[in-house]
């Protein structure tokens, strides 16, 4: 068998076609009542605090956001604004050609499989939605765990619920966060996703820099997994 013994996607911009703001989030600023480009710039300065939980649920968050951009939603235009940034961002989701079966090649080979994402409250509502939900065997979202990526501790929870160490992991992720910077911090063999079209991806704290391998395509990995070391242990 491989060395390795699960695969651990990261989620926008690695399972999923590049990432940007589409048209369907100046719905949410209109549900609150404000300026689209005001609530642009809350949401870009406020990514990490959001995405570890900082703010409390999804409701109290939404308030928040409310606050920094100077309005006071009713209860119900505040619901409107929460639908609307779920729809918004499920509108930005788009998985890659090469997902599904990518991952359901490496689940044939007998691998398990994960995704780590740095995220706020809408990916868990939406994971279960989606083709590939069905063949991962975790998912670990940082909104829940109350850490981003690189703090070991993303990493490190996925490997409990895979029930495999990082050794034996196999991180594929675009390098936002310093992902994989963190991810072969921990022990694990981290990979840069660096498909063309990530050139216009939505990203916080990149990781130009990355001198470790890189494929250009999710379905390189197979090939990777099949080419690696037999585990003689």
């Amino acid at each position: 068998m491989s060395v390795y013994r699960a695969v651990i996607f990261d989620f926008f911009g690695t399972l999923t076609s590049s990432v940007r703001r589409g048209p369907a989030h100046a719905a949410v600023a209109r549900a609150l009542g404000c300026d689209p480009e005001t609530l642009v710039e809350v949401l870009d300065r406020s990514y990490y605090d959001r995405a570890q939980g900082g703010h409390g649920t999804a409701e109290e968050t939404m308030r928040w956001l409310a606050g920094q951009v100077g309005v006071r939603p009713s209860q119900s235009a505040l619901h409107a604004a929460l639908a609307a940034r779920l729809a918004a961002v499920r509108a930005d989701i788009t998985l890659r050609s090469d997902a599904v079966a990518t991952v359901r090649a490496l689940r044939l080979r007998g691998l398990r499989t994960a995704v780590v994402s740095d995220c706020t409250h809408e990916l868990p509502e939406i994971m279960p939605t989606l083709p590939v939900a069905s063949l991962l065997d975790a998912c670990v979202y940082s909104v829940e765990i109350g850490h981003c990526k690189p703090n070991e501790a993303i990493y490190l929870a996925a490997c409990a619920r895979l029930g495999v160490p990082p050794s034996e992991c196999l991180y594929v992720g675009d390098g936002g966060s310093r992902e994989l910077t963190g991810a072969a911090g921990v022990g694990m063999t981290a990979v840069r996703l660096a498909a063309p079209d990530l050139s216009q991806h939505l990203v916080f704290n990149a990781e130009p820099d990355w001198a470790g391998p890189v494929v250009t395509s999710l379905s390189e990995l197979v090939r990777i997994v099949d080419r690696a070391p037999v585990s003689v242990g």
